[in-house]
């Protein structure tokens, strides 16, 4: 799969910015992003980048005093893995009960010697997908889990990116997790990740979009998808008819802005909100299905 390389200079940068237009350009097709020095650089699959959406969505772009001017090139054929093992991430603990580390670093005392007994460790080897626990999205998607009554309960994880939101439900109890993605490196690094925290004899991921559900059998007690607040709109209606009665929905991916027209959309497909985060003007919602 051929992948554009975008570079993104704000000036000045800021990464308030940086974090509001990696969502603007998810509108326009881009699936990961990294920090520069100048800003931002974004990737996405050459197949499906809209150069005109994305010029309209930076001429509006809703930060004062922010100048971004943008180049674009092919990615090169890059060992991701390779560049990882060389980088990793520095451990996330979420709610004093959850760790997300990459294999290599670990938290440190005094970090870890308030963790409540039997806390759960995520080991994430992430390629090109989105989803460390780093972001504070997928954050806020971990720790409503921790939340849920998991137990024998089948997931779907609608863009599971590194896999990492299924792998939680499973390590709290959920039987079964579906997971799908667009993008092939996606898919496969989240069945490594799966073989990694010994659960991948419970999730089954899948290339493709939304239109795979046509082909699996079912429905789901939960239903998670951590993407763009457009391709949400655009895809509840198909993943709430894969819900079970009062089954859950948990949206993240979006700007706390956006909460009234994800729940305007919700509710006209028979999905009441029922508990909501938010975390430096991202948010993460709770929908349930009505009997």
């Amino acid at each position: 799969m051929k992948y554009y390389e975008v570079n993104f200079t704000l000036s000045p940068v800021n990464s308030d910015a940086c974090d509001l237009l990696a969502a603007c350009a998810g509108e326009a097709g881009f699936e990961t992003f990294e920090e520069t020095s100048q800003g931002l650089k974004g990737y996405v699959q050459q197949q499906l980048f809209d150069r005109q959406q994305l010029d309209n969505l930076l001429q509006s772009f809703p930060f004062p005093g922010i100048s971004i001017a943008y180049t674009v090139s092919e990615a090169e054929d890059r060992d991701w893995n390779e560049q990882w093992e060389q980088e990793g991430f520095d451990p996330i603990v979420v709610r004093d009960r959850l760790i997300i580390h990459d294999g290599r670093h670990y938290p440190q005392t005094p970090n870890t010697h308030h963790l409540i007994p039997n806390s759960i460790s995520i080991e994430i080897d992430a390629r090109l997908a989105f989803g460390t626990g780093t972001h504070e999205t997928t954050r806020m998607v971990c720790s409503t889990l921790l939340d849920l009554p998991l137990h024998g309960k089948r997931v779907l994880d609608c863009g599971t990116g590194t896999g990492i939101l299924s792998i939680c439900a499973l390590k709290l109890g959920a039987a079964q997790a579906v997971g799908y993605d667009i993008d092939e490196w996606a898919a496969d690094n989240a069945r490594h990740n799966a073989v990694i925290n010994q659960v991948d004899d419970r999730f089954l991921p899948l290339l493709g979009d939304v239109t795979i559900l046509n082909n699996i059998e079912g429905v789901f007690d939960l239903v998670m998808a951590n993407i763009n607040r457009n391709i949400l709109l655009a895809d509840m209606p198909q993943i709430r008819r894969k819900m079970a009665h009062g089954g859950l929905l948990i949206l993240s991916g979006f700007y706390t802005a956006d909460i009234p027209l994800l729940t305007d959309k919700a509710a006209s497909l028979g999905l009441q909100l029922t508990g909501q985060r938010e975390e430096k003007e991202w948010a993460c919602i709770v929908l349930q299905a009505q009997e």
